[in-house]
């Protein structure tokens, strides 16, 4: 539907959240009538949606702002807006998470505020490395190369995958239920951050290990862990995010070329996968063997989300000085994020160091929701993530933008689902 894509887009740039609202209800409606027609009917409802759509914004778009609901207003102010520069002026106090220069980087626990949960952050000194995989390397994609050198900044990764323990604390609003004493402004602000609704199926996104301690957290989608890092930020005053791309691989390989991050030793001492699993899906962090700088998990278990919307076409399009940065964002919604590392279904050669995966529609079949969820993929179990800390983080809030979750995305989302 060519001509709807073209207004669909002027229309979110030239208009408000309410109107937005009203285009979003429109295109809803017509794509259930429209899937199971013919092509040249769901043309001729594109055009006629598209002068219906015009006629509405040129009648409303004056006065749509001064019509926003309380409930639209209150949307409007969601934490989940602010930029992450305005939540980093009063970090919390933890033993040695402080550092102005790479030579001052330490391991340190944080500890998430109004609980007895910790994990360590392992500090990763910046450098160069060949991402990508040679032309001969076994079970190589056409997608990891060509290889190319990038420079990575310092940052601090979490040693393993984010746990049940630590995202349900967000994503089940744990924490300020089970709080026992008056939040401080800092928690209540954390406490107001967009957070998912409730999954339709946790076993099906979990292996039936959902809230279990010591499991990686799984099923998310890359909007959903990008919320939890902005979560954790403003609870903590320390600027966390997801890891590029590039970040993830330079911290995966840990000073190697090779297709895994070791040389001689077994896979099976460092991963787990389809041949070690049972099919029983992943398991708790931390019981294999990490790589030299310390990060468990890095292959298999389940698969991390990175910053980076896929392209198969992404090594070769790179220029200087974009290594830094998501060459190109993730999408919030829809297809095509990137995952790294594989996981617990995945078949060996799955598991190195340079192999991309990208989510597909097949990861949301299950999902019974119109619009589908922006928080879970029913179908991808095998998916999770976890956090890293840039040494400097973000100075404009331009810059910033680039690792945050879109917060339009949700708020369409909740004028469209609202339950």
């Amino acid at each position: 539907m060519p001509m709807l894509d073209c207004f669909f887009q002027t229309d979110k740039v030239e208009c408000g959240p309410f109107v937005r609202r009203c285009r979003f209800s429109v295109i809803a409606s017509v794509y259930q009538v429209a899937n199971p027609c013919c092509p040249m009917v769901k043309q001729t409802l594109s055009v006629v949606l598209a002068a219906s759509l015009f006629s509405l914004t040129v009648a409303t778009v004056a006065a749509a702002e001064g019509q926003l609901t309380a409930t639209q207003k209150e949307r409007l102010n969601n934490p989940i807006f602010k930029s992450p520069l305005e939540l980093l002026k009063n970090p919390v106090p933890v033993a040695d998470s402080v550092a102005a220069s790479e030579a001052e980087m330490k391991p340190y626990l944080e500890k998430i505020p109004g609980t007895e949960i910790v994990f360590k952050m392992v500090p990763i000194k910046g450098g160069t490395f060949l991402m990508g995989s040679p032309e001969n390397e076994a079970g190589r994609k056409d997608d990891e190369g060509p290889q190319h050198e990038v420079e990575i900044k310092s940052f601090w990764m979490e040693e393993h995958e984010t746990t049940w323990l630590e995202f349900q604390q967000f994503a089940l609003k744990m924490l300020p239920a089970n709080r026992k004493v008056e939040p401080s402004a800092q928690e209540k602000i954390a406490d107001a951050v967009a957070a998912p609704t409730p999954a339709w199926n946790p076993g099906s996104i979990s292996y039936d290990h959902f809230g279990k301690p010591g499991y990686p957290a799984s099923g998310m989608t890359v909007y959903a862990a990008q919320a939890y890092c902005k979560w954790l930020t403003a609870l903590t005053g320390r600027y966390y995010r997801l890891p590029t791309e590039a970040e993830w691989e330079y911290a995966c390989r840990a000073g190697t070329k090779t297709a895994y991050s070791f040389e001689d030793d077994d896979l099976d001492d460092y991963a787990w996968w389809f041949d070690n699993t049972n099919g029983d899906g992943y398991k708790r962090v931390k019981q294999k063997k990490p790589n030299a700088w310390g990060l468990y998990d890095m292959h298999g278990n389940v698969a991390e989300w990175v910053l980076e919307q896929y392209a198969p076409d992404t090594y070769k399009n790179r220029k200087p000085n974009m290594f830094g940065v998501p060459i190109k964002q993730p999408a919030g919604e829809g297809f095509g994020q990137v995952a790294r590392g594989g996981h617990c279904e995945d078949d060996e050669v799955d598991l190195r160091s340079a192999r991309r995966l990208h989510a597909i529609p097949k990861w949301k079949d299950q999902d019974p929701q119109f619009p589908q969820s922006i928080w879970w993929v029913t179908d991808a179990p095998f998916v999770g993530f976890r956090v890293v800390r840039p040494l400097e983080p973000p100075k404009t809030d331009d810059e910033a933008k680039l690792y945050e979750p879109d917060p339009e995305i949700w708020y369409d989302y909740t004028e469209l689902n609202q339950r």
